[in-house]
């Protein structure tokens, strides 16, 4: 077999083996982007396997129903929790990555939802059943985060004022890259709550 291109991404970096977590991405937003990748830096820190999926929605994702949205993003995540053998222990999501609230629910796997679609109906009934710890982070001017149901819910939460779906504020990229610090600050002391 040849050797891997020396310009290919990796996609899984080594850390705890019985500590893996798997970070989904959004519609655009790839796990090459900030606010993944430093989510990234803070679990290698942290001394956990990272496993990034990486996806290509298909030519027609706008077409598909809530629930047929739902049921591809499930498909890929539950295809990469399960290639963990058990060892899969938290889920880092982007956007469309919050898809998978159910099955993070369901299998009681900790999660860190970054800009969750809390406009969604069965995502908020996932994050309403999820009882392993769960970080939520969104933005006032992200027209799919809904502040009120952040409140409701008793994961911990972080609200950026101003902040879009990308957790950027528009026309100010000093201002952007603060927005970013306060993201990478609140993950590193979430995870740092999950223990070893």
């Amino acid at each position: 077999m040849p050797d891997p291109s020396p310009f290919a991404m990796p996609t899984r970096f080594d850390g705890a083996p019985d500590r893996v977590a798997v970070v989904i991405p959004g519609v655009g937003y790839s796990p090459a982007r900030p606010l993944l990748h430093f989510a990234r830096g803070v679990l290698l820190q942290h001394g956990w396997t990272v496993q990034e999926l990486w996806w290509q929605v298909p030519d027609d994702f706008s077409q598909f129903t809530v629930n047929d949205r739902i049921a591809w993003v499930e498909r890929h995540v539950t295809q990469a929790i399960d290639a963990e053998a058990g060892a899969c222990r938290l889920l880092v999501g982007k956007s469309l990555g919050s898809l998978a609230c159910g099955i993070a629910a369901e299998r009681n796997i900790a999660a860190a939802w970054l800009t969750p679609l809390l406009t969604i109906d069965p995502v908020v009934r996932a994050l309403q059943r999820a009882e392993a710890p769960t970080l939520l982070i969104g933005g006032s001017a992200d027209k799919l985060w809904d502040s009120r149901v952040a409140e409701s819910l008793r994961h911990d939460a972080l609200e950026i004022p101003s902040a879009d779906h990308a957790l950027e504020l528009a026309d100010d990229a000093r201002g952007s890259v603060d927005v970013l610090r306060q993201v990478v600050s609140r993950l590193d002391h979430f995870i740092g709550t999950l223990g070893p």
